[in-house]
């Protein structure tokens, strides 16, 4: 046992499930252990990393930063805040943007615009329809907004405001809607919930619903943005503009930063009405800049969904070798491989000892979610040691 372990247990809150692996360094799809043992990273910082470990690009602008101009309130401009919040509104359907830090902060503003619009527009309605399985986010609010019951049970009662309904279903939210509800928050693939893709016209039917009753349409990208799906942001993949939308995790490629963004008519927070500390500051500004602009740049997301299927192709290839395997799900790199029964622990333990670090999102099922510019031949060393693990698992 490494004694950096041995420490976090004596220091730190007990909140986390830990590999038992201290990772040191890192560099592209590419991390090291206080061993010196190399790892794929497929987990990516859970979907965070877009660029890899520690690109020169990301690692340029936060240098260039610090040496700058780090924090400052935001009673001030900076052009840093000014210059991301451009290049989002410029290449999306979204007119106006707020940063924040993390998903759930983003998550938990872009709620209170759909309240606001709910007060002003539609007689102070205020509920928000989710989808069971869902994840928004670890603050109080957001746990009644994630629709998974068993993780909202320790945590009531639960702030109101929220009606969960099951996923990719149309009709459940017709039924759910009524002269309180103020808005529709879904994600485009659910990827917490275990990489679920809705039918492709499932959010299409959202968008006529809510048009038809007046309704915000949120989708929360936290994970889905910025590349991740084969596609800038996810609401591209299905044809649908939404009316505001949540950012974090590759938004910022390493650096925490989050946001939502909504359309000119939505945007009702006046001064005061909201606001951050940290959020937008400088420094994750520029590097989040600097992420955003290289991955549009460089058409990062057709690479993704290019290396995405190739990736697929080859967890299709185990799952007909394997009869444990009983699924390949997923879009661009956002890919879950489902399992017979509740192995995902022993798989991703054998994986860690084959050098690849995986994600098991469900008990039976593990989560890929790589750099955006992973190669081709890491998918295939990636897939060698993954059927590695799983002969060891098969021959006990």
């Amino acid at each position: 046992m490494s004694n950096w372990t041995d420490l976090e247990n004596k220091y730190y809150m007990q909140v986390a499930r830990r590999q038992p692996i201290v990772i040191v360094r890192g560099e592209g799809t590419l991390v090291w252990d206080e061993n010196d043992k190399e790892y794929l990273d497929f987990t990516a910082g859970w979907a965070v990393n877009t660029l890899g470990h520690c690109h020169p690009v990301l690692v340029r602008a936060v240098e260039e930063q610090a040496r700058t101009l780090m924090q400052t309130s935001n009673q001030f401009y900076t052009i840093p805040q000014v210059k991301l919040a451009q290049i989002l509104v410029e290449n999306s359907c979204l007119d106006r943007v707020f940063f924040s830090n993390s998903g759930a902060e983003a998550n938990e503003g872009v709620v209170k615009l759909a309240r606001k619009y709910g007060k002003t527009h539609r007689n102070g309605a205020y509920e928000i329809i989710t989808a069971l399985n869902s994840f928004h986010g670890r603050t109080l609010t957001m746990a009644a907004a994630t629709g998974q019951p068993h993780y909202q049970e320790q945590w009531k009662p639960l702030a109101p405001g929220f009606v969960n309904v099951p996923y990719d279903d149309i009709e459940a939210i017709k039924a759910a809607t009524n002269s309180n509800t103020c808005a529709v928050m879904l994600e485009p693939v659910q990827g917490e919930g275990g990489v679920n893709v809705p039918a492709q016209g499932y959010l299409k039917q959202v968008r006529e619903w809510c048009d038809e009753q007046g309704l915000v349409m949120v989708l929360d990208e936290v994970q889905t943005g910025i590349g991740r799906l084969g596609s800038l942001f996810g609401y591209q993949r299905f044809g649908v503009e939404p009316d505001a939308i949540t950012l974090a995790k590759g938004l910022g490629g390493g650096v925490p930063i989050g946001a939502f963004m909504a359309k000119e008519k939505f945007c009702l927070l006046a001064p005061g009405d909201h606001g951050s500390t940290y959020g937008g500051n400088a420094l994750t500004c520029a590097a989040s800049f600097a992420v955003v602009n290289y991955v549009i740049e460089n058409d990062i997301p057709t690479y993704a969904e290019t290396v995405g299927q190739h990736l697929r192709n080859g967890l299709n290839a185990l799952a007909s070798l394997y009869e444990i395997i009983t699924d390949v799900r997923g879009m661009g790199l956002l890919i879950a491989l489902q399992f017979s029964s509740d192995i995902s622990g022993q798989v991703v333990s054998l994986c860690n000892e084959e050098g690849l670090l995986l994600n098991p999102v469900r008990p039976n099922a593990i989560r890929f979610m790589p750099p955006l510019n992973v190669s081709t031949q890491e998918v295939d060393t990636a897939l060698e040691r993954l059927e590695a693990a799983l002969i060891k698992l098969i021959s006990g």
